[in-house]
């Protein structure tokens, strides 16, 4: 990460350090924009970037609930410092969860490496995809483990928005391992469950083994 943090940016009522990737729990897109709205107004008037991927059928409403923040969505998207994308376009190019390609994505939208003049920039992910598409939910849980490298490197700020009805225990509790801080019951705080890359993916190739060879057994 670079020496700035461009000042205090605050999320939920809380100042943000070091770490800057974020799951943030909600039980509706409601509760969530209620505490993400004035965060993502906030990043528009520091001109910061705001990149936001959001599923099809919830994007008319979501440009309707940033107009109520006060957004020009329009004039925001013309001038390059709004952009919003749908997930499965992001998540999902035709049809697949490619780890590597989704590194390169956001690595792309990493503000060093994004053409324009935005300091830094605040992304936000529905990952209701997920919920929608159960066979690349161990990937997603790796790939999130992954990009902490690459964040590691960077200012700007990921929040990664999933809807606790949509999801498993098993499957927040993993979700949770593999981000520093977490965002849940409107509180943001450094998550006690975080568990660093190299530890956790050391962790998943084990089992992954443990797995193959019970299986090999087995036949």
């Amino acid at each position: 990460m670079t020496a700035t943090h461009h000042g205090h940016i605050r999320l939920a009522g809380a100042s943000l350090g070091r770490h800057r990737h974020i799951c943030a729990f909600f039980h509706n897109s409601k509760e969530g924009f209620e505490i993400l709205g004035p965060f993502i107004l906030d990043g528009l008037r520091c001109e910061h970037k705001a990149v936001h991927l959001v599923s099809a059928d919830k994007r008319e409403d979501h440009i309707t609930r940033l107009r109520c923040e006060g957004i020009d969505t329009d004039a925001s998207q013309l001038t390059g410092q709004l952009e919003i994308r749908t997930t499965v376009d992001a998540y999902l190019k035709d049809g697949l969860f490619d780890q590597d390609r989704m590194v390169e994505e956001f690595s792309a939208m990493a503000s060093g490496n994004a053409s324009g003049a935005f300091p830094l920039s605040r992304i936000v992910c529905d990952m209701d995809w997920a919920a929608d598409t159960p066979e690349h939910l161990q990937d997603l849980i790796e790939f999130e483990s992954r990009v902490n490298e690459l964040w590691e490197q960077h200012d700007d700020i990921v929040v990664c928005v999933y809807d606790l009805a949509r999801f498993d225990g098993g499957t927040v509790v993993n979700i949770m391992r593999t981000h520093p801080l977490v965002l849940i019951g409107g509180i943001l705080r450094e998550n006690p469950f975080y568990i660093p890359p190299t530890q956790f993916l050391a962790e998943l190739s084990e089992r992954r083994s443990e797995k193959g060879g019970q299986s090999a057994a087995a036949e």
